[in-house]
C-alpha cells in the first residue's frame, strides 16, 4: 500500500510556497488527461506546473475499471472501431474526432505497454464493441495502473512541478488571452493553460466519481467565456453496487456475467450499448448482476472489493442500480484542445470534442484522455509569451459548494429518464452546471443516446447537431464535422 505521503508509490512534490514565476504550461488536473499533458510538454524541456484540487488519486481516471479501447488485435482496425464508436454516439459524432481517437488511440496503447503498463494477455469484450478491443488490467484495475505509472513518471520528470490540493476558483482574462488561474492563494501565470479537471458526475447522488468531480471546469471556464457544449449528455453506468460507488465494470457482462430481475429472469441483452441497459434497469426495478457462470479470478481485485461489501459473487447474484458515470459534454475544443479564449486548453472529460456523440462507447474515455492530452499539450506548447505588463491580481471568487440535497434534486431532476417539468425546476438551480444541465437538456426535446424525455421518446432528425452556449446568446444547434 502506498504510504500517505506518496502517489502511486511515488514521493509528492508539493511546494510550500506559491511562486508567481510564470511557467510555460500550467496543467489544472492529475487524471489521465493531465498527466499525459503534463508530461508531453514536460519533455519538450518546457516548463511545466501541474495543480489539483485534492490529492492525484481523487481524479476519476484512477477509479476506471474496464481498459482503454485500441484496435491492436489482429481481427480489427481503426475503421471498425470508428464504426462502433459511432454507432455508440446515435448520429451525433464529430467524425474528424473519431478519426483522431481511432488512428491514433493504438500507438497511445503500445506506449504504455513499453512503459509497462502489464495490461492482461487477453483483450476484453465491452458493450457497443464489435471486437475484442480494450486493454485491461488484473480485469478492472486499469485506470489505477495507468495513472500510477504515470504520476511516477510525473513524480521523476524534469520542468515538471506538481502542487497537490491547491483549488482553481477562476480564470485569469486579459483582452481574450487566457494568463493562467486564480487559486485562494494568488494567480498562478502562464503562457498556456491546458484545463484537464474531469467531468461532472459527483453533481448526481448516485455516482461513480470522486466527491469533488462536480464539473468545475465548466464553471470557471463558462464564467470567462468559453463555450460550453452537450451538457445534457450524461452517460450513466449501468451495473453499479446498489449504495456505494462500486462499479462493477462492462468486461463481466462481456464475459458472460448476466442481469436478472428479482423473479431471476434475463430482461436485457448486457451488450447493447449503455444507455439501452440503463434505462432497463431502471423500468425493470431491482436487479441483479449475476457472476457465479464467470471466470471471477480474472477480477481479483474487484472480486474482493464485492467480498468486503458483504456479498459473495460465487454464490448470490449482486444487487446493481445505475450510477452518473461520465459526462460527455464540457468546454468546446477543437482536435488540439484548443478553447475560444486564446491560450486556453482542454482536454479529457471536461473538453467537448463531439468525439463521444450522444453516447460514450464503454472505454473510448482513457483513450480519449491518452490522445487529446497529447494533442492539446504540443499545441499549447507555441503559445507566445506573457506580456510585460500583467495588469491587476483579479479577486479570488467564492468558493463552489454543492449539498446532499443538491445532488439529491439533480438525480431526481436530470436522472436516466427525464420529465420536462422538472427539468424546468433544475434550470432555476443557483449552481451554474446543475442549471447547466437542465437548460441543455429542456433544449434538446427529443430522446437520444443518454438523453431520454418521457415526452418525446424517439430521436428527432430536427436535433442532429450539438447544443452550444456562448456568452451573450441562448442555446444554438451547431453541426460538427
Amino acid at each position: 500500500m502506498d504510504s500517505p505521503n506518496s502517489v502511486g508509490g511515488c514521493q509528492r512534490i508539493v511546494t510550500t510556497q506559491m511562486s508567481t514565476e510564470p511557467c510555460h504550461v500550467l496543467v489544472v488536473g492529475s487524471g489521465a488527461a493531465g498527466l499525459t499533458a503534463a508530461l508531453e510538454a514536460a519533455e519538450t524541456g518546457a516548463s511545466v506546473t501541474m495543480l489539483t484540487k485534492g490529492h492525484a488519486p481523487d481524479s476519476s481516471s484512477w477509479h476506471a475499471q474496464g481498459g482503454i479501447a485500441g484496435a491492436i488485435g489482429d481481427d480489427d482496425t481503426a475503421e471498425l472501431h470508428a464504426i462502433d464508436t459511432e454507432r455508440a454516439g446515435r448520429e451525433l459524432c464529430r467524425q474528424s474526432a473519431v478519426r483522431v481517437l481511432v488512428e491514433e488511440g493504438p500507438d497511445r496503447v503500445r506506449e504504455l505497454i513499453t512503459l509497462g503498463v502489464p495490461f492482461d494477455p487477453e483483450l476484453n469484450l465491452e458493450g457497443g464493441h464489435s471486437r475484442r478491443r480494450v486493454s485491461s488490467v488484473d480485469g478492472a484495475a486499469t485506470g489505477w495502473a495507468v495513472s500510477s505509472l504515470l504520476s511516477r513518471r510525473a513524480a521523476k520528470a524534469d520542468h515538471l512541478t506538481v502542487r497537490e490540493a491547491t483549488a482553481v476558483r477562476s480564470l485569469v482574462i486579459a483582452d481574450g488571452r487566457c494568463l493562467g488561474v486564480m487559486t485562494p492563494d494568488g494567480p498562478l501565470y502562464a503562457r498556456a493553460t491546458i484545463l484537464a479537471m474531469g467531468g461532472a458526475a459527483a453533481l448526481w447522488a448516485r455516482s461513480t466519481n470522486p466527491p469533488g468531480q462536480i464539473g468545475d471546469a465548466v464553471a470557471i471556464g463558462a464564467a470567462a467565456g468559453a463555450a460550453i457544449a452537450d451538457m445534457e449528455f450524461m452517460q450513466f453506468h449501468p451495473t453499479v453496487l446498489e449504495g456505494s460507488r462500486l462499479l462493477l465494470t462492462e468486461a463481466l457482462r462481456g464475459d458472460g456475467a448476466i442481469l436478472i430481475d428479482e423473479k431471476g429472469e434475463r430482461f436485457v441483452d448486457e451488450l447493447a450499448p449503455r444507455d439501452e441497459v440503463s434505462r432497463a434497469i431502471v423500468r425493470r426495478g431491482r436487479v441483479f448482476l449475476d457472476l457465479r457462470a464467470i471466470d471471477r479470478d480474472r477480477f481479483p481485485g474487484l472480486m474482493a472489493e464485492i467480498e468486503k461489501s458483504g456479498f459473495d459473487p460465487a454464490v448470490v447474484p449482486i444487487p446493481v442500480s445505475p450510477a452518473a458515470h461520465y459526462t460527455i459534454g464540457g468546454i468546446v475544443t477543437d482536435l488540439h484542445g484548443r478553447t475560444d479564449i486564446g491560450a486556453l486548453y482542454a482536454a479529457g472529460e471536461c473538453a467537448a470534442t463531439g468525439v463521444h456523440g450522444a453516447n460514450r462507447l464503454a472505454s473510448n474515455s482513457l483513450l480519449e484522455c491518452l490522445v487529446f492530452g497529447r494533442r492539446a499539450a504540443l499545441a499549447a506548447l507555441d503559445e507566445p509569451p506573457l506580456p510585460a505588463r500583467l495588469g491587476e491580481v483579479p479577486p479570488v471568487p467564492p468558493e463552489r459548494v454543492t449539498t446532499e440535497q443538491l445532488r439529491e434534486q439533480v438525480w431526481l431532476q436530470a436522472g436516466v429518464i427525464r420529465d420536462p417539468a422538472d427539468l424546468a425546476v433544475l434550470a432555476r438551480s443557483p449552481d451554474p452546471v446543475a442549471a447547466m444541465v437542465a437548460r441543455f437538456a429542456i433544449a434538446r426535446a427529443e430522446s437520444r443516446g443518454v438523453h431520454y424525455r418521457t415526452d418525446a421518446p424517439v430521436a428527432n432528425p430536427l436535433f442532429e447537431g450539438h447544443f452550444v452556449m456562448r456568452p451573450g446568446q441562448g442555446l444554438i444547434l451547431e453541426q460538427w464535422t
